[in-house]
């Protein structure tokens, strides 16, 4: 009778899968026909990328309240959250995502964004939307932004 084989190490596929699932508000803020982003910092999960403001949910807080904070917190800026634009579910190797963007718009009388707790930000038109600078997790909503600024650039 041979000796039973030895356990292997979850794949990262594995290890992802009893990683909690983090949920995250996302805001799409649109301005003048442009929507608004932030960079990742370095030395954070996925460095570099441009994505749409917002971060993650604490536990028992509403979204909406999360993305208000996170706004004021990395931009410095003060939102109001309307209604769910999209829901997106990804699995990294490290970890997984439950994003849920937003409709977002600046309050009355707030301040411009300021890179507070963002590498930097900036007001992107629609040809600027490349998907290969966005983290995998925020490439579905790219479509529907691109519509919307389409929208928007019909109607001035």
């Amino acid at each position: 009778m041979s000796a039973p084989a030895a356990p292997r190490p979850p794949s990262a596929d594995v290890k992802a899968s009893f990683a909690p699932t983090l949920l995250v508000a996302a805001g799409v803020v649109i301005e003048e026909g442009r929507v608004l982003l932030t960079q990742r910092k370095a030395g954070t999960h996925l460095a570099g990328a441009w994505e749409f403001p917002g971060g993650k949910v604490r536990p028992g807080e509403d979204p909406r309240r999360a993305l208000v904070r996170e706004l004021e917190e990395e931009l410095g800026i003060e939102s109001v959250v309307g209604e769910v634009l999209d829901v997106t579910f990804h699995r990294y190797p490290e970890r997984s995502v439950l994003l849920l963007f937003y409709e977002t718009e600046r309050k009355p009388g707030s301040p411009d964004p300021r890179a507070i707790d963002v590498a930097a930000f900036r007001w992107a038109a629609r040809h600027e939307l490349d998907e290969a600078s966005f983290p995998p997790a925020d490439v579905a909503i790219l479509r529907k932004v691109r519509a919307r600024l389409d929208r928007e650039g019909e109607i001035r």
